[in-house]
């Protein structure tokens, strides 16, 4: 088996003696073996991100915009294979793979577009001392970006932080998952083919004591992040006087009102909970329900649920896959079962389907405690508890006492119960009439609280990747 290796100032480095074994997923067949990157590999990253940055912020926007727009066009033409890439060592059904291809590509073109956007600000100055001048500011680069990527979107979340930082003008190095470096090495042949310059894209596959001296190395200005809260807010506190970008997660909940559509409420929440095992920093996980509607909504989601495909990634049509690794389906399990032994009762799922693929049932839980796993923390699996309320004020508070803010959903036909939970929630984003999981690659994401810091959308991001400069004269 050939064996692959990192992407490093434009060129693949030579082999190392340690190996990272990339498995499918569902089937557990060996995909490839990636070299790790040794001591000189990451010297090499650090000096050719350096020399990289100081080639690419002298490029227009316009030519920033181009390579952009190429990478989008590339993405595209070879969208099948990188498509399959991710269905395999993500375990993601192939139809939603599908869909994140054509997420990657709207997110290349978005970052072309804001790329031509980059402006500062004319400053009011005919005052005081400031009589007779004029000041203006411009936005420059900040450096070379350093990015850590997960597994359950690995190439659209690394879009998240190529795109912006290409856009701006800053050179980045992104070390992927140990579980999924497959789909963005192949995205480093797509590099090949544009004019950027060396050492403004790395791709590093490396172990955390390499990544870490990386993290605390002065040559990169800013250290973006996407993974778990308890990881993420150890790494920040390592990264030093950089910037830090940090998208977290947390339990997203959801909140159906008397007046809600429930039919459509319950089939759009079994989705949210249950796509991709619910291994998505927004997944559904906690479901408040009004008491007058409960019934109805017990009936239409569990019959939802029940309907979903369960099984073969390669099937475009699952939805429940498997999880990605046979400790996260035994902790997942373990969870439910002290749940129930906490007084949960199993309204449908509740068990392994499958230890060889890793399948877990759909599962969603009722009376369940505020102190367990599958309440309080991220379960990041298809698990989903369900609570019912009857006064407005109190379901707020419960949802706000969650230590994550990252998204959550109301349905309601309410206008004065929208305008309260836009005010009250405490999250990054409220969907109204949507589930917690709803994203437009350009918008303004990001959480409160224990669920990050900072906003990734392009323009936020560019924003967080450029500083302003002031003139005056």
């Amino acid at each position: 088996m050939e064996k692959l290796t990192s992407f490093i100032a434009g060129k693949w480095t030579s082999s190392s003696d340690h190996v990272l074994k990339v498995h499918h997923k569902y089937t557990k067949v060996e995909l490839a073996e990636v070299a790790l990157a040794d001591d000189q590999a990451i010297q090499e990253v650090m000096s050719s991100a350096e020399l990289g940055f100081n080639e690419l912020k002298k490029w227009p926007a316009q030519k920033r915009s181009e390579a952009l727009l190429k990478l989008a066009e590339l993405t595209e033409a070879h969208g099948d294979t990188l498509a399959k890439l991710v269905s395999a060592e993500a375990g993601k059904s192939l139809g939603y793979a599908r869909g994140e291809i054509e997420r990657c590509q709207t997110t290349l073109r978005i970052a072309a577009s804001e790329a031509l956007k980059i402006a500062g600000e004319v400053i009011p100055m005919d005052f005081a001392v400031g009589i007779g001048k004029i000041a203006h500011t411009k936005r420059f680069p900040i450096g070379p970006i350093f990015g850590i990527v997960p597994f359950n979107f690995p190439l659209n979340l690394a879009m998240h932080k190529l795109a912006p930082a290409l856009a701006a003008g800053c050179s980045v190095t992104l070390k992927p998952s140990p579980y999924t470096p497959l789909s963005l090495l192949y995205f480093a042949t797509l590099i090949e083919q544009t004019d950027l310059p060396d050492g403004s894209v790395n791709i590093v596959v490396c172990d955390n004591q390499a990544a870490e001296k990386l993290l605390t190395s002065d040559t990169f200005k800013m250290f973006s992040f996407t993974g778990s809260p308890t990881i993420g807010w150890m790494l920040k506190n390592k990264a030093g006087k950089k910037k830090v970008q940090l998208e977290l997660g947390g339990n997203a909940a959801v909140i159906v009102d008397e007046s809600a559509n429930i039919k459509e409420a319950a089939s759009a929440i079994a989705m949210g909970s249950f796509l991709y095992s619910g291994q998505i920093c927004i997944s559904t996980q906690r479901i408040y329900i009004h008491k007058e509607v409960r019934a109805e909504f017990v009936k239409e989601i569990v019959a939802a649920i029940k309907n979903l495909n369960v099984g073969n990634p390669e099937d475009e049509q699952t939805i429940v896959g498997p999880l990605i690794a046979d400790e996260h389906l035994e902790r997942v399990d373990s969870w439910v079962k002290e749940a129930i032994a906490e007084g949960a009762s199993i309204l449908t799922g509740g068990e392994i389907v499958d230890h060889e693929k890793n399948l877990y049932a759909p599962t969603l839980l009722e009376n369940v405690s505020y102190q367990s796993k599958v309440h309080c923390e991220e379960v990041f699996g298809p698990v989903a508890v369900l609570e019912t309320f009857d006064n407005f004020d109190d379901v707020i508070n419960h949802v706000n006492q969650s230590p994550y803010g990252l998204q959550a959903g109301l349905f309601t036909n309410k206008l004065d119960q929208m305008k309260k939970g836009f005010n009250e929630i405490e999250v990054g984003g409220l969907i109204i009439n949507g589930i917690p999981g709803f994203r437009v690659d350009s918008m303004p994401y990001g959480g409160i609280k224990d669920s990050g810091l900072g906003r990734e959308g392009l323009i936020y991001a560019i924003e967080e990747m450029t500083e302003p400069r002031l003139l005056v004269y």
